[in-house]
């Protein structure tokens, strides 16, 4: 209870402007947006790009933020959106790109082994709403919201993305 009347309190401070509350919202969420970013792209540069970038945007979007509702899961929408679109150019590019190769990184085993390339196997939708539903815990109904998608949707790509994670694994 206490630290979401911190978080809009810093919400309001980073409205009017204050850096110092700016900086405690970064703290706050930037290890989670980073990592929901990273288990989407499979890609540290990306993922810390994708972050930075959706935390400018939530800055510049600030003042139609609604201090009533939490700061995290508005965050991580702009987050996993983006990290999606990432993924979903990657995958446009590798296409266009037939004769080049992808950089040996790409080829190195992820830590967290099987699992982790599993969850890479999946499609961007699905890779998303799995991540924040097991590894950022956010409901069904919070990853609906979020991203703005029917619950129904929500569910079947839940169905859909852990079906295929059993099926790899």
């Amino acid at each position: 209870m206490r630290a979401a009347r911190d978080e809009r309190a810093h919400v309001r401070g980073a409205q009017r402007g204050s850096a110092s509350d700016l900086e405690a919202l970064f703290r706050a969420h930037w290890p989670r947006a980073y990592r929901a970013a990273y288990l989407v792209t499979h890609d540290a540069q990306a993922a810390e790009d994708i972050a930075q970038e959706s935390f400018l945007a939530a800055v510049r979007a600030l003042d139609s933020f609604d201090r009533r509702r939490p700061f995290g899961p508005w965050l991580h929408r702009i987050v996993v959106n983006r990290a999606i679109d990432w993924s979903r150019a990657r995958r446009l590019r590798a296409e266009v790109e037939l004769n080049e190769s992808l950089p040996a990184a790409a080829h190195a085993e992820p830590p967290g082994g099987d699992v982790l390339r599993a969850l890479a196997q999946l499609s961007p939708e699905h890779r998303g709403v799995v991540v924040m539903r097991y590894l950022l815990e956010f409901t069904p109904g919070e990853i609906a919201e979020a991203l703005g998608l029917p619950r129904g949707t929500v569910n079947s790509r839940l169905r859909r993305g852990l079906d295929a994670l059993a099926e790899d694994l």
